[in-house]
């Protein structure tokens, strides 16, 4: 039987910048419709200021540098990954149109000789 871990935030010091960006989110939300009157240029400021120190916040504790590694390796794996080519990726696509078309028409053919068998042949509600 295979064991989950479960990574929790496990010092204060993490709790509290966390809970820090949650605020400054919340503020930098708050601040964009209470400076309604200063104009867009002002919320738009507050607001983009505040998400700015929020991700700064959250990207310095222990849950945002794990944050940070999992997407380097996540960079690190998609360049491992060996894409088709354009003439792979057209192919595969007509492939599946034609399936996709090939199975239209049986289901459609499926559907009326059941049709014509029920209602013509058993039910006699068509003449």
């Amino acid at each position: 039987m295979a064991t989950s871990q479960v990574e929790t935030v496990s010092t204060g010091a993490d709790k509290a910048k966390l809970a820090f960006a949650v605020v400054l989110v919340l503020a930098s939300i708050a601040g964009f419709y209470v400076l309604a009157k200063q104009g867009p240029l002002v919320q738009w400021a507050v607001l983009l200021v505040g998400l700015v120190a929020a991700a700064v916040v959250f990207l310095v504790s222990e849950p945002g540098k794990q944050f940070v590694a999992f997407a380097r390796d996540a960079w690190k794996e998609v360049h491992k990954v060996v894409w088709p080519t354009r003439k792979e990726a057209l192919q595969m696509t007509g492939y599946v149109f034609a399936f996709v078309v090939i199975m239209a028409l049986f289901l459609w053919f499926t559907d009326k000789t059941l049709e014509w068998v029920l209602y013509d042949l058993i039910l006699g509600w068509r003449k």
